[in-house]
């Protein structure tokens, strides 16, 4: 979600061209009337979500990098500014989570301005997971089946049942992977925006891939092009995120004499082969 700023608050390459392409407008899927599963809905739903929760703790036991870049674009789409960070996921010596910003540069947006709630939606709405937790926040409403490349999927409209104050909720769909039940491409945007005149704050739909990596889908890359209407007037803009370089943490207990146990943190080695074993067709290395 983006704020318009105002006097006062200065505030993997694509596969190929048409797919970059395709991402630049919201995808419009056509489903006909969706046949019924062979399993019944609520049992996938039920599934997926506690599949979701899993790979959820998991991912709280890996580091990774993220890399946001939000620019903002000209009528002729040049960028005439800009707002970047990297950052680094990983735990300190005593195994506590820790996020580490590389890379800030002094943003360069002109009538656009970074708000709490974009740092919201970037941690939680754009790599959404839905989970055995929050199933029960949403509206689902089973869209049939449909292909990803290889991947055949079940896909569902999401929707928030209801909105509580300052909560941030994902509205969109979801596309979930048949034979694992994770989500492997979701394509939306943060909810609520903000209306109040001279403090409006837009959302941009976004879409975002996952990528098998070990035995879960992780999400690797984020795309939104929009034009957001504010009262003053239209402003388009752009936003990528990347998320790469996962690595899992393993946890080892090590005992010495006289009764000393240690629980040490160690990552191991990146595997170039293990690399070679992503999924094809929603590898985000080859997205620019």
């Amino acid at each position: 979600m983006y704020n318009l700023r105002t006097m006062s608050n200065i505030k993997r390459r694509f596969a190929n061209a048409a797919l970059a392409a395709a991402l630049t407008v919201a995808p419009t899927i056509v489903l006909a009337q969706a046949p019924a599963p062979e399993i019944p809905v609520d049992e996938i739903i039920r599934k997926f979500a506690e599949k979701e929760k899993e790979f959820k703790i998991a991912r709280e036991n890996y580091t990774f990098r993220q890399e946001v870049k939000v620019q903002e674009l000209s009528s002729s789409d040049r960028v005439v500014g800009e707002y970047e960070t990297k950052t680094d996921i990983s735990f300190d010596e005593k195994g506590r989570r820790t996020e580490r910003v590389t890379y800030a540069p002094p943003p360069t947006l002109k009538r656009l301005g970074i708000s709490k709630e974009d740092l919201q939606d970037l941690e939680s709405i754009q790599p959404f997971v839905l989970t055995s937790d929050e199933i029960d926040l949403y509206n689902l409403k089973f869209g049939g089946k449909d292909k990803i490349d290889e991947i055949t999927c079940y896909v569902f409209d999401v929707s928030p049942k209801k909105i509580e104050k300052d909560k941030r909720y994902f509205e969109g769909r979801i596309w979930v992977d048949d034979r694992d039940l994770q989500i492997v491409k979701t394509y939306g945007k943060a909810v609520p925006d903000r209306l109040t005149k001279g403090n409006e704050n837009l959302a941009p739909r976004f879409e975002t891939y996952r990528e098998q990596i070990d035995e879960y889908w992780f999400p690797t890359y984020t795309r939104a092009v929009d034009t957001l209407n504010f009262e003053s007037g239209p402003i388009k803009m752009r936003e990528i995120i990347r998320y790469t370089d996962y690595k899992k943490f393993q946890t080892s207990v090590k005992l010495r004499f006289g009764g000393e146990v240690t629980d040490d943190k160690t990552a191991p080695a990146s595997d170039p082969d293990k690399d070679k074993d992503l999924a094809p067709a929603l590898d985000p290395r080859l997205k620019k």
